[in-house]
């Protein structure tokens, strides 16, 4: 059969005119499509249509049309005047069994610049309009294909940096926050059925709920958002990456190490002193821990404006970190790392010394007493051998767990500053009630108010209630196609 033969609603698309054209683009409604996969040179690219006429809108350009659901098919793409753009493999989902709950279609058509352009511009044609960032995602949402802790661990999975966030991204996909926070929400709603049967219902049989009944569920509920609460910190962390600052004086080898943890040659790396004017930033794993290795300007006294600038934002990096390596390639040098670090931080420091190949590095002798005053530990390491270096990691994701607690594959972690204001709300008003409660002096009915609003809090972290403006900002950070 010729690849241009139409069956179905859409059977001749590709003879349109423009009234015809202008009325399908009416009669498809709100049907979006986007590129879902980068811009730029490469094999495939993947285009996502999406809405209630999502197949109209397909039709009109796709032969054959309608195809199988769920299975790949060869097709030609064609513009409206039948010219062919591309041969593509094309996926019908069926709603509601498809990532945004509508009828959706999947066109893998080969990457580049202009095929997918063409493409896209012939599906616009047709009738859709070009998404705007996230909103797949959002009426994945709308439809209850997800909510919204798991759409926002959908955006961090796309920009996840390193395997902690990965599997924390995926987790929270998986339903692990949301899980927890339902069965808060679902404890919640069980102490406001017991007062309203208190209300409604006092001179019953059984008798008045015991007071003591209430409180108990409440606390333990409280108890219960503290654990949730206590990994926001860690999840935070996981989410943005630990801050460790490189810092020492000039020419100790704190831009090999840089380089050296990084695996390439980010830092420029020469002999003479006050080279590092800015700070370079990197992400690297360290255990569970993804970590923003920060290398600085060498701390000095110097007259130079420009390395001074330097300095003072290497001073301020290590007033923010939540973790210092000080860096030393000798005794003296190490010593004054530290010291230098320490007067601009409480955080842990770990000395550093550098250079252990060489003789005036590593071949001193030292023991556990022998660690600057100021530092946890000591390690020695080579940039050049890179003798040391998994030391320094185990070292480093060692003062992290310390610091903020392991990280639990299984357990639910808190990392957006949006899950804890909400979390934080729910706490608040859990205690106004428990002493309203605890005190008696106000009657059920508005002792009962705090914790109507702590079931709308958790309502709005999953999404089960949701202020537009609330969405609007989460998914304006989308992407476009997800």
């Amino acid at each position: 059969m010729d690849d241009r033969a139409r069956t179905g609603p859409a059977a001749a698309g590709t003879q349109l005119g423009p009234l015809a054209a202008a009325i399908l683009r009416a009669a498809a409604g709100d049907v979006i499509v986007a590129r879902a996969t980068p811009p730029g040179r490469g094999a495939i690219a993947v285009l996502r249509v999406s809405g209630a006429l999502a197949g109209s809108v397909a039709g009109a350009v796709i032969a054959p049309w309608p195809i199988p659901p769920r299975r790949p098919t060869l097709c030609a793409i064609r513009d409206a005047g039948g010219g062919l753009l591309d041969r593509a493999l094309v996926t019908w989902f069926e709603a509601p069994r498809s990532y945004t709950g509508e009828p959706l279609v999947e066109i893998s058509t080969h990457g580049g610049a202009t095929v997918p352009a063409e493409v896209m511009a012939a599906l616009v044609a047709a009738g859709a309009r070009e998404a705007q960032a996230g909103e797949f995602t959002r009426r994945a949402v709308a439809n209850g294909k997800l909510d919204l802790v798991q759409a926002e661990a959908i955006a961090d999975l796309v920009d996840a940096r390193s395997p902690a966030m990965r599997r924390a991204a995926l987790a929270q996909l998986d339903g692990g926050l949301s899980a927890q926070v339902s069965a808060l929400r679902e404890a919640l709603l069980e102490v406001e059925t017991l007062l309203a049967y208190d209300i409604d219902f006092p001179e019953e049989d059984d008798g008045p709920v015991p007071r003591e009944r209430i409180s108990a569920a409440v606390a333990a509920a409280r108890e219960r958002l503290d654990a949730l609460l206590r990994t926001a910190t860690a999840g935070e962390l996981v989410r943005d990456g630990a801050v460790a600052v490189i810092a020492g004086p000039p020419n100790v080898g704190k831009s090999s190490l840089f380089n050296a943890l990084v695996g390439r040659a980010r830092a420029l790396v020469t002999e003479i002193p006050g080279t590092t004017r800015d700070a370079l930033e990197a992400v690297i794993d360290a255990g569970d821990w993804p970590v923003r290795l920060i290398d600085t300007a060498g701390l000095r006294a110097s007259d130079d404006v420009v390395e001074r600038l330097g300095i003072e934002v290497a001073e301020r990096h290590i007033a923010s970190a939540q973790l210092v390596l000080a860096c030393g390639d000798g005794r003296q040098a190490l010593a004054d790392a530290v010291r230098r670090a320490r007067a601009l931080t409480d955080r842990p420091i770990i000395a550093v010394r550098t250079k252990a190949d060489l003789a005036n590095g590593g071949g001193e002798s030292r023991s556990v007493a022998d660690v600057p005053d100021g530092a946890v530990e000591e390690v020695d390491v080579s940039a050049q051998t890179r003798a040391g270096l998994p030391a320094l990691l185990n070292a480093i994701s060692r003062r992290l767990t310390g610091d903020f607690g392991a990280l639990s594959p299984d357990a639910p972690v808190v990392t957006r500053a949006r899950h804890r204001l909400a979390l934080g709300r729910a706490r608040a008003e859990l205690v106004a009630f428990e002493e309203a409660w605890r005190e008696g002096v106000l009657p059920a009915t508005v002792a009962a108010v705090p914790l109507r609003s702590a079931v709308a809090a958790l309502e709005e972290l999953i999404g089960a209630v949701g202020p537009e403006d609330v969405l609007d900002r989460l998914f304006r950070t989308f992407c476009v196609g997800k």
